[in-house]
């Protein structure tokens, strides 16, 4: 997973919200890659709150199967959804820690501002237990992470 960037993406956008609606690269990745919004079959809605919590925590998915998650912000603390493997969202929760002014915007992640509604489109290539958390600093540490199982 690519974590900093050098472009000039600050952690969020001015709006507050991100949206993955034209993937900057469809690499792929060991949990998938980022798809065109239009190739969704599924919609899994997400919320995020200042609970540290995702509902759902567990989601399950077909390989293969491209889903558009509609991640919405049901705090008052900005939040993100950050796909990735357990190692890779640890790895980048200590960069975080490390450097919180961190720009980086990756076409697995989508930052979403109190009260607001972002997307992320991905396709689940790869069978296995993969990851989702929030990476802003600290979220992650109290327990804010959540599993795809892809099946």
């Amino acid at each position: 997973m690519q974590c900093c960037s050098s472009a000039a993406h600050a952690h969020g956008t001015p709006g507050g919200v991100a949206s993955a609606t034209a993937p900057a690269a469809t690499e792929e990745t060991a949990f998938g890659r980022a798809v065109d919004p239009r190739r969704a079959t599924r919609t899994v809605n997400v919320t995020l709150g200042d609970t540290m919590r995702f509902t759902p925590a567990r989601i399950e998915v077909r390989r293969g199967e491209t889903v558009r998650f509609r991640v919405t912000n049901a705090g008052k603390a900005m939040h993100e959804m950050v796909l990735g493997t357990l190692a890779d969202l640890r790895e980048h929760a200590e960069l975080m820690r490390r450097f919180p002014n961190m720009q980086h915007d990756e076409p697995n992640m989508v930052h979403v501002a109190p009260g607001k509604t972002g997307t992320l489109t991905w396709q689940f290539t790869r069978a296995g237990e993969f990851h989702y958390g929030c990476l802003v600093p600290g979220h992650f540490e109290a327990g804010m992470v959540g599993m795809v199982v892809v099946r």
